[in-house]
């Protein structure tokens, strides 16, 4: 076969298998939540089996704890999402009466512009729609928290044997499980570091906002959560919801207060903190982040988005773990990698 036919092969394979997925995104989606949650606990079992815990009953207290969290999560989040909901068109009707009062402040400075054009082009009541749909998906799959943290239990007792496995399969069981081994702990020190400082993200997000008195600030400090797994991007979209509403409900002062915590807390966090810990050379490229960020948002729904950079993550990690693909690597990255080979940059 000629190289042009493998490159059109390969397309046609790629096309075939996106939209597998996105046709059985129901069933993909509570598989990839159970992996994404199964990887970031496995520290925590091997730690307990080190410490002389039994296996089983290791995993019964991960099992525990996460059920714990869940539904305390749901709890709490539950009864703000549904108030926000319920009142979102009020919302967006405030929302188009002050895009109404800008018009107008606009055409008395000289510029004329079209209301329908601006309302479609520039509407910010899509922005509240849109953190109002992303919360919504993410509920409607803990709907399925059975099943996602039944899978969990059979990964993480699957993943003592996996070792194993792997040594009874390759050849060559040192070179395998070296490989194997690099790919987990870096996929694991990724998340982990990930999940802490999103964590701290939501927390001081969610505190600033109650300090200021805007309505939801959990939801907020939630929303602010799960979108910092998308790097730059995610802080943006997280950031402009609840700016809005807090130029809805106290005004321009009190939005603009919001807008500057969101930008501390990203700077400190996003900038100094995260950069320290995880190592510039498990970073993105901007361009990546913006296209895994559509892609995995169109393939999966809004949960495709939170984990639209984990999942390329996983990719780059296992990439790098390989001699032949650590150059496609390198093309995903944020140009940490490049500047590591110590070759100048032209």
């Amino acid at each position: 076969m000629t190289s042009g036919g493998r490159v059109l092969l390969s397309a046609a394979s790629f096309a075939v298998v996106v939209a597998g997925m996105r046709a059985a995104s129901e069933i993909i989606i509570p598989f990839l939540l159970a992996v994404f949650i199964a990887v970031i606990f496995s520290p925590l079992l091997f730690w307990l089996k080190r410490k002389g815990v039994p296996g089983g009953l290791a995993v019964v207290g991960i099992l525990v704890v996460i059920l714990v969290v869940t539904l305390s999560l749901a709890v709490a989040v539950g009864t703000s999402l549904n108030s926000f909901i319920n009142s979102l068109p009020l919302y967006q009707e405030r929302l188009t009466g002050l895009t109404s009062g800008l018009l107008v402040w606009l055409e008395g400075m000289g510029m004329e512009l079209s209301a329908q054009v601006f309302q479609d082009y520039i509407n910010p009541g899509k922005a509240m729609s849109l953190a109002a749909n992303t919360l919504r998906g993410l509920s409607g799959v803990l709907a399925n928290i059975f099943m996602i943290l039944l899978t969990v239990v059979f990964i993480l007792l699957e993943a003592s044997a996996l070792p194993r496995k792997l040594a009874a399969v390759f050849g060559d069981p040192d070179e395998s499980l070296g490989r194997f081994g690099g790919f987990i702990e870096s996929l694991n020190r990724y998340l982990a570091i990930k999940t802490i400082t999103s964590l701290g993200t939501g927390v001081l997000v969610g505190v600033w906002l109650l300090i200021l008195g805007i309505d939801y600030p959990l939801l907020w400090g939630l929303l602010a959560f799960l979108l910092n797994y998308v790097p730059n991007i995610g802080s943006i979209i997280a950031a402009v919801p609840a700016c809005l509403l807090a130029l809805i409900q106290l005004g321009a002062g009190s939005a603009l207060l919001a807008a500057l915590g969101y930008l501390v807390v990203n700077i400190v966090v996003g900038s100094i903190l995260e950069p320290r810990f995880m190592g510039r050379g498990l970073g993105l490229s901007t361009l990546v982040v913006f296209l895994s960020l559509v892609f995995w948002g169109w393939v999966l729904g809004p949960v495709g988005m939170v984990l639209s950079v984990p999942l390329t993550m996983i990719v780059k990690i296992a990439l790098e773990s390989g001699e032949d693909t650590r150059k496609i690597a390198i093309l995903l990255g944020s140009g940490g990698e490049a500047s590591a080979t110590g070759r100048p940059h032209k």
